[in-house]
């Protein structure tokens, strides 16, 4: 599969979003409420209710074949872990640990981001090593400190030898002579992902809804946008459209490469995937080793290193307001396992 190396930042996004923020500072002090929110549509958009992929169709039978491999432990050496152990769909897609246990209980080098909404970003994994959701859901399985499963045809062998796999892989991919493959299980894992959407009370207020908002979220809205967070966290997502150097203002410290380690270029150093703030009150620890416990430490550190802001606590208090307006509703009758 070939993987597109997207730049540093997508300029594009970022003129829109600066753009869109001007825009925004001088409507939200002279125009009404229905201006407020067209503009905020703009710097974010609508949230879908899933994210396509024209090369992996989403079919009911992909789908439900898919969340059973979500689930599935076996596909662990051990027998222990699935890809819902560290991406737990009754905990907003995580596990609540700075960075998650894996075969033996080793650990991770980073945190667990939620799997919610991943669909919509521009890459997988914070340094944005994998291009989609399908090509990620193939890494953790054969990763030797995640689930640690010797190789693809291990999978596979065990996958044919069960009793009700073959079946439910020749459903979901009819049009193949050999439907269980270790490419069809990322498809599989992807299409069910594609689905895992968590609209807001924030998109309701964009979708018309004048009282989804408390005036306290407005008001964190408005100091959002005003600090400049649209810059890098903008779109559906709120995030995960875009790459940025940890530390772009004031030097952050971390022995983590970021991207570097990808793409072997000095420019990507210390350069990771902007994660989104959607159901953020519900996903820490935060930052990409998990480091950071708190929601507040999180935003006031955020200003600081990336915007050069120092926040006082009535702002950061506000911005959180807001933050918590983008915690969604998880559709328990698709996630649940079946």
């Amino acid at each position: 599969m070939h993987t597109r190396i997207p730049t540093r930042i997508e300029t594009s996004s970022l003129a829109i979003a600066l753009l869109a923020s001007i825009t925004f500072c001088l409507q939200a002090s002279v125009v009404g409420a229905d201006e407020r929110r067209a503009t905020a549509e703009q710097v974010f958009g609508v949230l879908p209710s899933e994210a396509p992929n024209p090369a992996n169709a989403l079919t009911p039978a992909k789908i439900d074949l898919g969340r059973k491999l979500y689930y599935e432990k076996r596909l662990s050496k051990a027998g222990d872990i699935s890809c819902n152990s560290c991406h737990d769909l009754a905990r907003f897609g995580v596990d609540g640990q700075p960075t998650s246990p894996g075969h033996e209980g080793q650990l991770g080098g980073r945190n667990s981001p939620s799997v919610f909404n991943a669909a919509l970003h521009l890459a997988q994994f914070w340094d944005g090593r994998e291009p989609d959701v399908e090509a990620q859901a193939k890494g953790p399985i054969l990763n030797p400190i995640e689930m640690a499963m010797p190789d693809a045809a291990t999978v596979v062998a065990f996958l044919e030898s069960d009793s009700e796999y073959p079946k439910l892989f020749a459903a979901a991919f009819p049009a193949d002579q050999s439907p269980v493959t270790y490419d069809n299980l990322g498809r599989a894992i992807g299409a069910f992902e594609r689905r895992l959407m968590t609209p807001s009370r924030f998109d309701d207020y964009m979708a018309g809804k004048a009282d989804a908002l408390s005036d306290a979220e407005l008001r964190g809205l408005d100091a959002f946008v005003e600090t400049g967070c649209i810059t890098c966290h903008n779109g559906p997502a709120v995030g995960g459209a875009s790459y940025q150097k940890l530390g772009l203002v004031r030097p952050y410290e971390t022995k983590d490469l970021g991207r570097f380690d990808v793409t072997g270029q000095q420019t990507d150093k210390y350069v990771f995937k902007v994660p989104s703030l959607r159901n953020i009150e519900k996903t820490g620890p935060y930052f990409h080793d998990g480091s950071i416990a708190n929601l507040d430490e999180a935003i006031r550190l955020m200003a600081r290193h990336q915007i050069g802001a120092e926040l006082d606590e009535e702002k950061i208090a506000s911005i959180r307001s807001f933050l918590g307006a983008l915690t969604g509703e998880v559709d328990a009758a698709y996630a649940s396992p079946r």
